[in-house]
């Protein structure tokens, strides 16, 4: 089975190539696919000099300019969809996920999910060096989310994310459309409304250490008004 891990950045400079290393030091024989947005720090042409390294394992998409999460990742499911990967994870670039947890979320889903999910408010799931305000702001847009949407999810804006294939060959990518925590909502919304086995596998979530945060009130905004549009989305 082939298995991608697609992570997008943004002035990654300082953890792209801990985390590119770190991946493929573990055994479950992931690639990775870079969806990079201009990165003015040199982001990318790190990359590209580690490309020489994993021929054939690592792989870039340059974009121009910071056009958001979201597209970053239609553009990789895309991109994994017409190279063949039949397993297909979002994960950042600062280890706040561990990619230790890459192959339990791979085990979960090819024990019968069809989305597993790295959930830090599922039984067993946790959140490392968060100021309490990110926490609540966190666990209240969760709460939100699941009594507007009714969705059986925990963790609704969770980013690190396992997809088989047959998820995302379904669900309308061009109709996609919000950018930031609205889009992790929206793809888990999507897959369930159609159908598909959603599940949760514990994590422990840990603030980024290097580089800096992408979160603003534009964000939080866009998922608070967008749960109530996903509402009117029909099922396909």
């Amino acid at each position: 089975m082939k298995k991608l891990v697609i992570i997008p950045t943004y002035n990654e400079k300082e953890n792209i190539e801990k985390i590119i290393r770190k991946v493929f030091s573990l055994p479950g024989g992931y690639h990775l696919l870079i969806v990079d947005d201009g990165s003015p720090d040199g982001t990318g042409d790190i990359v590209k000099r580690l490309m020489e390294e994993f021929s054939g394992k690592l792989h870039i998409l340059e974009r121009k300019g910071k056009l958001g999460l979201g597209t970053a990742y239609i553009a990789g499911f895309k991109w994994a969809l017409q190279s063949g990967y039949d397993y297909i994870f979002e994960m950042d670039a600062d280890f706040s996920h561990n990619p230790d947890d890459l192959d339990r979320l791979y085990n979960a889903c090819t024990a019968g999910a069809d989305v597993v999910i790295g959930s830090r408010y599922t039984q067993g799931g946790s959140v490392v060096n968060w100021p309490f305000d990110r926490i609540f702001i966190s666990k209240g847009g969760a709460f939100y989310t699941k009594l507007i949407t009714w969705m059986p999810v925990n963790d609704p804006t969770a980013g690190f994310v396992c997809y088989s294939r047959k998820v995302l060959s379904t669900i309308p990518l061009d109709e996609v459309h919000f950018v930031g925590y609205a889009f992790q909502i929206e793809m888990k919304y999507r897959a369930w409304k159609l159908g598909f086995k959603l599940k949760e596998v514990p994590i422990t979530f840990e603030d980024r250490k290097e580089g800096v945060s992408k979160m603003s009130s534009g964000i939080i905004k866009e998922a608070m008004l967008g749960v109530w549009k996903m509402r009117g989305f029909k099922n396909k």
